[in-house]
């Protein structure tokens, strides 16, 4: 009898899973139990062929492999590597209890060669929350996994390399973690490169600032789509703990490079149009993260808004209010983190020219409001941030006039975050747009002035009690922004700008 841990990932947690093995006088079989799907039974004719390239003493009589918990289904070719060393410790190649403390996981080749698999770097998480002795990971994933503090990470590339060390013939060295890098990657697009649009410069300011989602209304060609591309450009960089978040999303999705480590780049989603519900937040037979959580402290974009369709829409209410996806299957409840700024698109009609008042709109207004109704209220009112992008004029596009770079825009928005994480020490919340509602009448103080005029916009308005309280979120990031520390209470200026944003017609 042997034992080897290795890892199964749930959603984007690694659970441990313990591979025993039996091997008993009989008619030559292999049996793998513990409910595998399709790619972890072929393991068996992959580990077979292995072991035979690597000279290795693989058992010709009955084996029994048993993955512990058998309730837990398991799933992918990252059990190969432990289900093989498992085998040929029964088989005596070296100590059965040579890897009691350690975890284990790769794919195998016919070769022998250990391949890359997904979910490295959560498996790497699960070790430093149990106290695994050492991790052993394909060589590819190393630098992934040597990223979390306090665990010892092995890269092996053939697993003889691992049966020499069980042995005792070999040593694998621990993977040295690599240094964060501190600068920041210069944009794709930059604020510097769109000429004019001051407006809609200054709110996609306030929504980096504060996390507030933002949508961009106006006729075609105004530049929304290269404005939204720019906002990844004055967000801060991501802390250690959002790049261990982000990184975990992105392997296990099977997106981050092989031999790359911490990502240190904010995402930025733009699925297209015709995405399906599962494909925008996450799901399927076997649940996997959705555009939403790949954007996971980034940005995801949804250009053309009205264009996807409205059931799709739909389903981004609970991850817009509650930064997260829970996808609910017979065999189990996942969740993915979802606390992403999304920030949107749309034309205010078909044709697009609605709101242009220099060239006539051809649709009807029964075709511009059956165009509008495509966008639920309840979704339009979880964006903090409406903002009317005007066509701008061909003098303005031609001018040689400087505009801010986004690294100028970036510094406030950092200095406004700072002021934010003050608050906020010690709570996991970091930005305004987490602020949780015990903590609002705390965080976002009213003067006087500032609470009678929010009390009479909401009741001319008909606000409702979600509009009120995303409202004192944004007039708080102006404030942070305009003064920061010395901004103790939310003053009639920054109501007044936030309710500009709100009440804005989209």
């Amino acid at each position: 009898m042997s034992a080897v841990f290795t890892a199964a990932v749930v959603g984007v947690e690694a659970v441990p899973v313990q591979v025993e093995t039996d091997v008993r006088f009989g008619l030559p079989n292999f049996f793998i139990v513990g409910l595998p799907d399709a790619a972890v039974k072929e393991a068996k004719e992959r580990i077979r062929a292995a072991a035979r390239a690597s000279n290795l003493d693989f058992p010709d009589t009955r084996v029994t492999v048993n993955l512990a918990p058998a309730d837990l289904r398991k799933q992918g070719p990252a059990f190969d590597l432990p289900i093989a060393l498992s085998v040929l410790g029964a088989q005596g190649v070296f100590p059965p209890d040579a890897f009691a403390d350690c975890l284990v996981l790769g794919e195998l080749g016919l070769d022998g060669s250990v391949r890359p698999v997904r979910g490295a770097l959560a498996a790497a998480l699960l070790c430093a929350r149990r106290g695994f002795r050492a991790l052993f990971v394909p060589e590819r994933n190393a630098a992934e996994a040597a990223a979390v503090r306090g665990v010892s990470v092995r890269g092996v590339r053939h697993v003889r390399q691992l049966t020499d060390w069980a042995a005792g013939k070999e040593n694998i060295p621990a993977w040295p973690r690599q240094k964060a890098r501190a600068a920041h990657p210069p944009p794709e697009t930059d604020f510097a490169h769109i000429r004019g649009q001051a407006h809609a410069k200054r709110a996609l300011e306030i929504a980096a600032a504060g996390g507030h989602n933002v949508l961009l209304n106006g006729p075609p060609g105004t530049g929304k789509t290269l404005l939204a591309r720019a906002l990844p450009g004055i967000l801060p960089p991501l802390s250690e703990e959002e790049a261990v978040e982000t990184t975990v999303v992105a392997s296990v999705a099977g997106l981050l490079p092989e031999g790359a480590s911490l990502m240190r780049v904010r995402p930025f989603r733009h699925p297209h149009h015709s995405s399906s519900a599962v494909a925008l937040v996450g799901g399927g037979a076997v649940p996997r993260p959705g555009e939403v959580s790949l954007a996971h402290r980034g940005v995801l974009f949804l250009d053309e808004l009205p264009e996807f369709q409205r059931r799709v829409l739909e389903q981004l209410r609970q991850p817009m209010e509650d930064g997260d996806v829970t996808v609910a299957r017979a065999h189990g409840t996942v969740r993915f983190p979802a606390r992403c700024l999304i920030a949107a698109a749309m034309n205010p009609c078909p044709c697009g020219f609605a709101s242009d008042p220099r060239k006539p709109c051809v649709c009807s207004l029964a075709v511009r409001e059956r165009y509008r109704r495509r966008v639920s209220g309840p979704l339009l009112d979880r964006f903090d941030v409406l903002v009317e992008v005007p066509l701008q004029a061909a003098s303005a596009q031609l001018t040689r006039a400087e505009e801010e770079p986004s690294e100028a825009v970036r510094k406030r928005v950092m200095r406004a975050r700072t002021h934010q994480q003050r608050r906020g020490k010690g709570t996991p919340f970091l930005t305004n747009a987490d602020i949780p509602p015990r903590r609002l009448d705390d965080w976002c103080a009213l003067s006087p002035e500032a609470a009678t005029l929010l009390s009479r916009a909401a009741d001319r308005h008909v606000l409702s009690g979600r509009a009120v309280s995303r409202l004192r979120k944004v007039a708080r990031t102006i404030a942070d922004l305009a003064g920061g520390a010395t901004s103790a209470t939310i003053e009639p200026p920054h109501i007044a700008e936030a309710l500009h944003y709100r009440l804005h017609e989209a």
